[in-house]
């Protein structure tokens, strides 16, 4: 039987490094980029952290770097964001046999049985992504799923390694040495909270976390971190999923830029993340028979009357149809609304998620179903070519006073026609 073999592709500054790649002028200024309604930090170019900039600092705290031209800063344009994720996924799996994508920035992959050498491949890969995306990144691979992401931890955080680190390629006491380096709070499922406690047993780096007996970890922390302790002494205990399993649920939410009082512009806000959760759900070839809908005033502001407002709307039979979720989504909202109140944050979830087409058509509603799914393609096809924004429901631009705050948004320079980068 072969031994398992997995490689990491791990993007750098992903949301930072995305902005760079139609604006080489950033190449080496400080980057941030910023939260729903431009709140505080949630990425950082290498050059930002130099600076001393964190994640989830508040944007006017660094208002004076900003406006002096010192740090760039740029609204989360999530849509350029998801095109480029697709793209780097998309050339990834081109090299290799399977990928198992892990987050928007990140995705395994399955070496087992790959005859090419492995130091050489991670270098290929790294280089393909970077000509053929523009996006940074870098590439590891060990035996084991939380070997590799801590050999890609080592590669970001040592330059010399070039972006790419070949665990199994380390002799035994480099490998130790290499453990000693890497807190305990570092490893791929641990954080501060179980770190801290580590910690306190004296536990400081990833070395000292092997050298606990598994029995002890199992008996302390369960059996999560037991395997997570055997993957570090070279045992796999977790494999490549190739495809994911099916959610149970998608869900779409957004707080507005100032409060709202205004029953159109919930309502529109409402259409409009039902609309997408529609879009997102028909891609993974699924249909809901639930549409949960939920608005609410500002809960950190206890100087305004408060109010939570929630509903559900069960269709006859699962649907994918952007035209009826949203309709009984607004439905909901009216049904729940109440005057009076300045609401900060609404949202949508579909559940009871199922496959799209049902083993069971119905005899009396199969010719309605087949105008919808037909219906439901065009607009995708449509919205793929000329961006989401192409065709949106009427109940979606009743009021635009929800709308997120994006005074910083880049283009969509891969997604929209009218953002098409012009070379003059």
């Amino acid at each position: 039987m072969l031994e398992p073999r997995f490689a990491l592709v791990d993007a750098n500054s992903f949301y930072a490094s995305c902005e760079r790649v139609f604006r080489p002028d950033l190449l080496k200024t400080p980057i941030v980029v910023l939260s729903n309604n431009d709140g505080c930090v949630v990425t950082r170019s290498a050059e930002a952290k130099a600076l001393g900039i964190k994640n989830g600092t508040p944007a006017f705290k660094i208002g004076d770097l900003i406006r002096s031209g010192k740090v760039v800063a740029f609204s989360s344009n999530y849509e350029l964001y998801g095109d480029l994720s697709a793209r780097m996924m998309k050339t990834v799996s081109r090299l290799v046999p399977a990928i198992e994508p892990y987050s928007i920035d990140e995705c395994f992959i399955d070496l087992t049985g790959v005859e090419k050498e492995i130091p050489e491949l991670l270098t290929a890969i790294r280089s393909r992504v970077l000509r053929g995306v523009g996006i940074p990144t870098c590439v590891s691979s060990a035996r084991t799923k939380t070997l590799t992401k801590l050999a890609n931890h080592l590669a970001k955080t040592y330059k010399g390694l070039g972006g790419v680190l070949d665990w199994e390629s380390l002799t035994p006491s480099r490998q130790e040495r290499a453990m000693k380096l890497v807190p305990v709070e570092e490893i791929w499922g641990i954080g501060r909270r179980i770190g801290s406690r580590l910690n306190g047993m004296g536990v400081r780096t990833a070395y000292d976390f092997t050298r606990l007996p598994n029995s002890l970890v199992r008996k302390q922390f369960g059996v999560t971190l037991a395997r997570t302790h055997e993957e570090l002494l070279g045992h796999p205990c977790l494999a490549l999923e190739a495809a994911p399993p099916p959610k149970q649920q998608i869900m779409r939410s957004r707080s507005f830029a100032e409060p709202v009082a205004d029953r159109a512009a919930v309502e529109a806000s409402v259409a409009t993340h039902a609309a997408e959760a529609a879009r997102k759900m028909r891609s993974q070839k699924m249909a809901a028979s639930l549409v949960e809908v939920f608005f609410q005033t500002n809960i950190f502001n206890p100087n305004v009357p408060q109010y939570f407002a929630a509903g559900v709307a069960a269709f006859p039979r699962a649907t994918a149809d952007t035209l009826k979720i949203t309709d009984a989504a607004v439905r909901v909202v009216r049904a729940k609304w109440r005057d009076g109140f300045a609401f900060k944050k609404a949202g949508v979830m579909l559940t009871g998620l199922e496959p799209g087409i049902s083993p069971q058509p119905d005899l009396f509603t199969e010719e309605e179903d087949d105008r919808s799914r037909r219906l439901m393609r065009t607009l995708d096809d449509l919205t793929g070519r000329f961006g989401k924004s192409a065709i949106v429901t009427g109940s979606s631009i009743a009021s635009d006073r929800w709308e997120m705050c994006r005074g910083m948004l880049s283009p969509c320079y891969t997604t929209r026609w009218e953002d098409l980068l012009s070379i003059a």
